[in-house]
């Protein structure tokens, strides 16, 4: 497989393709403001995309969505129903930031698919579940791809978005968020997962699941709620 996270934009937000095998399908996890420099990667892998999907709705991880995929004929965007809102007009929740969109077109995809907890893709010849972690934003939603080879045999992968990173969490004081929420996904869905579970956020470097059990003081905190 092919899978390489890109740091895109003003916040250095994590797109992820994730592809089957140069000359093969790929998804795209989250486009921030820089759809071109995706779609020339994609292009060096020899991928073709065919669709778009959102952790969840900050427009930092959704703000090339509607370019992106208008550049390849409309692929689908999947999004939580909690957070489609926002990549329907993500200026909404822009305020005072709005200048630093530049030219950008942020216009949502024409082709917007609600996705849940427990709903299952095989859009690119690899299964990825969706899992709902709220708190970050109500409809925050977590990807989990399993058994990918590695350079230690096979693990999964949890594609976190802003809810788990290395060392933190994602924050809970703009609109939407909750902490207790966020600490309650947190136990129910991400903490029960395997300690080699590798972890692709939405900013920062690659952990694991056990890593972050031992040294994120946040993730100490929500096992020691248990």
């Amino acid at each position: 497989m092919i899978i390489e996270a890109l740091p895109l934009w003003h916040f250095q937000t994590n797109c992820y393709i994730v592809g089957d095998r140069p000359g093969g399908k790929a998804i795209v996890i989250d486009i921030p403001g820089e759809p071109d420099v995706v779609a020339e990667r994609l292009d060096e892998h020899d991928l073709t995309p065919i669709a778009i999907l959102h952790t969840h709705g900050h427009i930092d991880h959704l703000g090339g969505s509607g370019q992106f995929s208008r550049n390849y004929g409309g692929l689908p965007a999947y999004i939580h129903p909690l957070d489609r809102d926002r990549l329907v007009d993500p200026r909404s929740q822009l305020g005072g930031l709005a200048a630093m969109l530049g030219d950008l077109e942020i216009d949502p995809p024409d082709e917007i698919i609600a996705i849940d907890e427990g709903d299952k893709l095989d859009l690119a010849g690899f299964p990825l579940k969706a899992i709902h972690t709220p708190g970050h934003t109500p409809g925050h939603l977590c990807y989990l791809l399993s058994d990918v080879e590695t350079d230690d045999g096979s693990a999964d992968i949890l594609f976190s978005g802003d809810h788990l990173f290395a060392g933190s969490v994602g924050r809970t004081d703009l609109p939407g968020g909750d902490w207790e929420v966020l600490m309650n996904s947190m136990r129910e869905k991400i903490l029960p997962l395997p300690d080699e579970t590798l972890v692709a956020p939405g900013h920062g470097p690659i952990t694991t699941i056990g890593q972050e059990r031992k040294t994120n003081p946040f993730l100490v905190e929500a096992a020691g709620s248990l």
